[in-house]
C-alpha cells in the first residue's frame, strides 16, 4: 500500500490540508481534524474522478490501494493536542521552555529544524512507552 502525504496546517478558524496529485492539488478544510480527514478524502476522490473523466494519467501511488498520512506543521500539531498536552507536560517531554512552546503553538515563531525534531521525537517516545503499557 502506497503512503500519500497530506500537509496539514491551521487557518484562523479551521484546519487546512493539501496533497499533490500529479500536476494538480487537492485541498480541504475542516473545523475539526476528523472533519478535515473526511473532507480531504472527498476532495481527493473528486480530483481523481475528474482526472479519469479528462483522461489524464493517474499517478502511480493512486492506482492501487493507498493510505493518507497526515503531516502536521508544529503550530497545527500543538494546537491539535492543546487539550491533551499542557505546555508544562510538553516541556518535561521535550526540554523546550513552556513560553517557547506557546510561541510555536500560536504561530508567533516557527521552530528551528532541531527543535521540531525534539518535539517529534518526544511524542514518538511517549507513544512507544504507551504501547508497552498493559493493564
Amino acid at each position: 500500500m502506497e503512503k500519500v502525504f497530506v500537509t496539514v496546517g491551521m487557518t484562523e478558524n479551521n484546519y487546512s490540508a493539501h496533497v499533490v496529485v500529479g500536476d494538480g492539488i487537492a485541498v480541504a478544510t475542516g473545523k475539526t481534524f476528523e472533519e478535515l480527514k473526511a473532507q480531504m478524502k472527498e476532495a481527493l476522490d473528486f480530483h481523481l474522478e475528474s482526472m479519469r473523466e479528462d483522461r489524464e494519467e493517474i499517478p502511480a501511488e493512486f492506482k492501487a490501494g493507498y493510505e493518507l498520512v497526515y503531516r502536521f506543521d508544529t503550530e497545527s500539531l500543538l494546537q491539535h493536542y492543546n487539550g491533551i498536552f499542557t505546555n508544562a507536560a510538553l516541556e518535561r517531554l521535550t526540554g523546550i521552555n513552556q513560553r517557547q512552546l506557546q510561541r510555536y503553538a500560536s504561530g508567533i515563531s516557527k521552530p528551528r529544524e532541531e527543535q521540531a525534531r525534539k518535539i517529534e521525537s518526544a511524542l514518538h517516545n511517549l507513544g512507544k512507552e504507551l504501547l508497552a503499557v498493559e493493564l
